[in-house]
């Protein structure tokens, strides 16, 4: 049995691995997963006054661990990782895309004035910069403002600090994830635009081929199960938060929408689409150093981890 050290992280962007680990699915492979808890000794002040990522620490949360060798692999969005692993002083890589495809929306208020993402110009929305509802606000805003009328601003990671910074009104509106996002809804305020995103896993050099090839299949055997009955398992949204905030327990299975939760099959970043994210990610300031998006992911391993699953 060979252990793994992973960076624990949400059903929002994790359900397949946490249902592989549950369901015995990672030791069937012959893994032993031991999840590290990578919120422990996180920042969670707000810093509304930070309008710019630039010069900020990228390892705020996702990666750290991996960064101090405490992990051997994580998951992350993948515009994030870009970012992290240009600067990993561990040599860390993209191994492919993570199975969730996550859902986030930008979030207003009740009493907002705002009802459309046009109306948000000039106006402060809090996300968690490097993180993948940071870089899905600037996507969704750029198909209504100009790049100089988007404001983001630096807010903590986890949905359930961004949600008591806009309810108290200290932000016009913000990022959040499920089941964030049903709770705010039933609190009447208004989903001003939402998309789906893509994640990658980033690892170590102990991350070989046929270890990523075992995770990949118990990975992609809990993304059949979860395909099958999408319902039966929309309650890990509820029981991974509500313990340590007892107002998602307040949520119902029936409160909470089967569309909002996609997932596939683990597969290699496609070579069109990662020049793409580079060259974008490279257009808002936040790849200065890598020359190819080629230099952020194990190619080798990526593309033959996925052909064995």
């Amino acid at each position: 049995m060979k252990t793994l050290v992973v960076e624990h992280t949400a059903p929002f962007q994790a359900l397949p691995e946490l249902v592989a680990d549950a369901e015995g699915l990672f030791a069937k492979e012959g893994l032993k997963i031991q999840w590290v808890d990578t919120d422990e000794g996180v920042d969670h002040k707000a810093h509304t006054d930070v309008l710019d990522p630039r010069g900020l620490d990228p390892f705020r949360s996702h990666g750290r661990l991996l960064e101090q060798g405490k992990a051997d692999m994580y998951n992350a969005c993948e515009w994030g990782n870009y970012c992290r692993v240009q600067d990993t002083s561990v040599r860390s890589r993209q191994l492919g895309r993570r199975s969730v495809v996550s859902y986030a929306a930008i979030v207003v208020r009740p009493d907002s004035p705002i009802y459309t993402p046009q109306q948000l110009a000039h106006r402060k929305v809090g996300v968690p910069f490097y993180f993948g509802t940071h870089y899905l606000a600037l996507h969704m805003l750029e198909g209504f403002l100009t790049r100089d009328q988007i404001m983001v601003c630096s807010v903590p990671p986890g949905s359930r600090s961004r949600f008591d910074l806009l309810m108290s009104g200290e932000i016009e509106g913000t990022t959040l994830t499920e089941p964030y996002v049903t709770l705010a809804e039933k609190k009447g305020c208004r989903l001003v635009c939402s998309a789906f995103f893509h994640g990658t896993q980033v690892g170590t050099d102990k991350i070989d081929t046929e270890t990523m090839g075992a995770y990949n299949r118990a990975v992609t055997e809990a993304v059949r199960r979860i395909n099958a009955n999408k319902r039966g398992y929309l309650h890990y949204f509820i029981d991974y938060h509500k313990l340590r905030d007892p107002e998602i327990g307040t949520l119902s299975v029936e409160d909470m929408r089967e569309s909002r939760l996609v997932v596939c099959e683990p597969a290699p970043i496609p070579l069109e689409e990662m020049q793409r994210t580079y060259d974008w990610v490279k257009s808002w300031g936040m790849l200065e150093t890598a020359r190819t998006p080629l230099e952020l992911v194990n190619m080798d391993v990526q593309a033959r981890a996925h052909a064995i699953a």
